[in-house]
């Protein structure tokens, strides 16, 4: 019942807005080493292009030309005069979403369950098109929260990115093919409020990811871990950088899988 709902979903999309996206290679319901450049985000981001900015905690903000994606959204993103045209959210802390996201924000998407039914999103601007897939959280008096958090992807430049939010578990094989491959994809890694490093690695694996972006770390320690790990023992490439930003194409993806740190930033006009 579940995968029949999803499939209807993600085969019924919005009508789009700006250019058509090139085709991805995602997985078939849902559309039938890289390039840095630190700038501003109010620079153009070249055609074919996205440009992705570290912001805080598990928020970035994810552009094309002509579409702008702020993840895990707490409702600042710093003092400037922009608002993004979707922004998405979970809810399993504070530090996930805002109960009060400007009106003025076109598409708002909430990641988890409301009166009983699975948050569906499928979401096409042309540019990019945007989807998710549900998991389960902790619940916060003990249990289980059905479909408490949401899985982003987000489809652009004929890359596939997601951002797993606050996930709890390791994504079911029904979830593996519903998000089909990742080749860049926002992970959280304090390894112990979301997933341990060896299930993170796992599900890495499964995705077929080539970019890794830490996020959801808190303090140096943590981070330092995840990256031991990842290179020690699971034979990722490490790239540490002191910019907030990339631009990819998805001809710059890296032959062997790359973990990428990127410095948190809020948006800022200076």
């Amino acid at each position: 019942m579940r995968i029949a709902s999803l499939a209807l979903t993600l085969l019924t999309a919005l009508p789009a807005f700006a250019q058509e996206r090139i085709p991805s290679h995602c997985i078939a319901l849902a559309q039938g080493p890289e390039r840095l450049v630190s700038a501003s985000f109010r620079e153009p981001v070249p055609v074919d292009s996205v440009r992705i900015s570290y912001v805080d905690h598990a928020m970035f903000l994810i552009q094309t030309l002509s579409v702008s994606v702020a993840t895990d959204f707490t409702g600042f993103l710093g003092n400037v005069d922009f608002l993004p045209d979707v922004v998405t959210m979970n809810h399993a802390h504070g530090t996930h979403w805002t109960e009060a996201p400007d009106p003025a924000i076109p598409h708002v998407l909430r990641g988890w369950a409301e009166g009983g039914q699975a948050a569906r999103h499928n979401l096409d601007l042309g540019e990019m098109l945007i989807r998710n897939v549900p998991t389960d959280i902790r619940g916060r008096f003990g249990g289980v929260e059905p479909d408490g958090n949401s899985i982003f992807v987000f489809e652009a430049g004929g890359l596939c990115i997601g951002h797993l939010g606050h996930l709890h578990h390791e994504p079911t094989p029904e979830d593996y093919a519903f998000l089909g491959r990742l080749d860049v994809v926002m992970v959280p890694v304090d390894g112990g409020l979301t997933l341990d490093h060896p299930t993170l690695v796992r599900s890495l694996e499964r995705f077929r990811s080539r970019i890794v972006i830490p996020m959801h770390w808190f303090g140096r320690g943590t981070l330092d871990s995840f990256l031991a790990d990842m290179e020690n023992e699971a034979g990722y490439v490490v790239d540490r950088r002191e910019t907030s930003d990339l631009v990819l194409t998805l001809a710059d993806l890296p032959d062997q899988p790359t973990v990428i740190v990127l410095e948190p930033r809020l948006l800022s006009d200076n």
